[in-house]
């Protein structure tokens, strides 16, 4: 077998100089990841399918400027605060924090200047069985809205097991909100003109989060039983995504979270997803109450390619594993506050097999 090996190259520059280095993590099993500094953004994942030929599974762009932009966050690190926040205001300690209203009425993903806008300094670790890449960054008090100096490090540590996994840590001079994630888009048949619809999904999930028509929680939750949103069992995403429901209508398909079954503390296998053309296999692990799940309903805002082309809706599926949408807003939802002195944590883990 290959040695794992990460390397570093210049990726390209901001308008204000500042340079983007461009990081590739190889384990030496014929997976690949490839993360710049700006937004901490993987740019390309490359697995092996079932005959040995690794392919890129996740969406992207060619350019740094098309990642300047990104309007549907292609593959970054999302904070202070991933998903929405109910008409961009919140409540904490007795004082209305403001932020932009990214989103229709409400905040999303930080805004329009969040942490995948965010140039990351980085460091490369190695051992005998990993490489990785730590990501650090101190979003300013008061950035974007949010109170408090926060200090951040994402370590992204590629495995001898094809897989990728991801730790979010955090601390806060003063009591601010935390909840990160990862964007990155799935598309495990390497062929970014097929759609998601046809590959299988399981979540191990009893419940969801249902939303009204502007993707904000009503503050209870719903059973999955019986309902288009029942994926204990695997099945296509695109069986029941365009199903008569009024939750589906309100997503223009799955754009909901899903509450995670969790018997005990740690990482909680939670998502598998099968691609049976490619062979390619995913099995998701996370620490987090819930996880979003994007379908890419609007994935045709995003940006053309170099060759004028535009991804095409459902041809990329998000997990974004979180806490719930606008928790600042619902007492009844777990806690998104950190307090100085407490340490936020974080993991997920996206394990790559063939079946």
């Amino acid at each position: 077998m290959k040695k794992a090996s990460i390397t570093q190259s210049v990726y390209g520059t901001l308008p204000n100089g500042q340079q983007v280095d461009t990081f590739k993590l190889k384990n030496g099993k014929g997976m690949e990841v490839d993360i710049i500094t700006f937004g901490g953004i993987i740019t390309n994942l490359k697995v092996p399918n079932g005959e040995g030929v690794s392919e890129n599974i996740v969406l992207g762009y060619d350019k740094l400027d098309s990642y300047l932009e990104n309007p549907t966050f292609f593959g970054a690190i999302i904070g202070r605060y991933g998903n929405r926040i109910a008409h961009g205001k919140f409540t904490l300690n007795d004082t209305v924090y403001s932020l932009e209203t990214n989103n229709g009425p409400h905040h999303l993903h930080g805004g329009s200047q969040g942490f995948d806008k965010a140039v990351w300094d980085a460091k490369t670790i190695e051992t005998e069985e990993t490489v990785a890449l730590e990501l650090a960054y101190l979003s300013p008090d008061m950035e974007a809205g949010f109170p408090g100096n926060l200090k951040v490090t994402v370590l992204y540590t590629l495995t001898s097991e094809n897989a990728l996994e991801i730790q979010y840590k955090g601390i806060t001079d003063k009591p601010t909100l935390v909840n990160l994630t990862q964007h990155s888009y799935f598309n495990l048949s390497g062929d970014f003109y097929k759609s998601i619809e046809n590959q299988e999904l399981m979540i191990d999930a009893d419940f969801f989060v249902p939303i009204d028509e502007t993707a904000i929680p009503f503050g209870h939750l719903e059973s999955v039983k019986n309902t288009p949103f029942d994926f204990t069992v695997p099945k296509r995403i695109g069986q029941d995504i365009n199903a008569d429901n009024q939750q589906i209508k309100n997503g223009f398909g799955y754009d909901h979270t899903f509450v995670i079954n969790q018997t005990e503390k740690g990482l909680t296998r939670f998502a598998t997803v099968l691609d049976q053309d490619s062979k390619r296999y995913m099995e998701v692990y996370t620490t987090e109450p819930g996880v979003q799940l994007y379908t890419g309903n609007f994935i045709d805002a995003a940006l053309p390619l170099a060759n004028g082309e535009i991804f095409a809706n459902r041809t990329g599926l998000c997990l974004e594993t979180q806490h719930y949408p606008d928790s600042p807003n619902q007492n009844q939802f777990p806690s998104t506050v950190l307090q100085p002195g407490e340490f936020y944590h974080s993991a997920t883990t996206y394990k790559f097999s063939v079946v």
